[in-house]
């Protein structure tokens, strides 16, 4: 028997997240049911639907445009490291190991699960190599499948650029292969920045 019509509907909504099946939503449910601490659920996400911003530069969520980063004239604009996701920015940022410029995917490329270029901010970025004004792009995407073939795709919609003075240079294999960037020790993203090494030379 299901349950009622504004518990099933919470459930549902639930679901509808990454890797939540029935059980952890029903979980999450019943935990916002019991704890009015977790009621702050709604207005937060309310708040981060209303207020969040895409920097027109490199296309990571912020509260302001430019973020904070692109807007920083102490960072090297000539250096771009390109990732898939925001959180890979968070993780290098709270490393402090990187001192350049991002540019953030909003996703990989995986045509199995729907994630077509389209998807993708590439265009955005090959803008950004076509200004001129970029020196090196780092590759750093997630070892394992989907990272490498979005760091192919993306080396092969900059080369198309014809720029013979970039260099376009990977993270090092320090970075464990399967493993996601937002999870690795500050030790492993310096050695992976450290020791990265070229793509394409100049």
């Amino acid at each position: 028997m299901p349950y009622p019509e504004p518990i099933e509907s919470l459930v549902d909504a639930f679901q509808r997240f990454p890797g939540i099946g029935r059980r952890s939503a029903e979980r999450l449910t019943f935990h916002i049911l019991r704890d009015p601490r977790a009621r702050e659920l709604a207005g937060a996400i309310e708040r981060a639907v209303r207020e969040a911003l895409r920097c027109r530069v490199c296309c990571n969520v912020a509260e302001t445009d430019p973020c904070r980063i692109c807007a920083d004239d102490e960072r090297e604009s000539d250096v771009i490291a390109v990732v898939e996701e925001p959180q890979h920015v968070e993780a290098l940022e709270r490393a402090g190991v990187f001192r350049g410029r991002y540019h953030v995917l909003m996703g990989a490329w995986n045509p199995a699960d729907g994630t077509e270029t389209g998807h993708l901010t590439l265009a955005a970025l090959v803008e950004r190599v076509r200004a001129g004004e970029v020196r090196e792009l780092i590759l750093a995407t997630d070892p394992d499948s989907e990272g490498e073939a979005t760091a192919r795709l993306v080396l092969e919609a900059v080369e198309s650029v014809g720029r013979d003075d970039l260099t376009v240079t990977r993270l090092a294999r320090g970075l464990p292969a399967g493993s996601a960037i937002e999870y690795m020790h500050r030790g492993v993203l310096e050695d992976a920045l450290t020791e990265r090494r070229p793509i394409r030379k100049r």
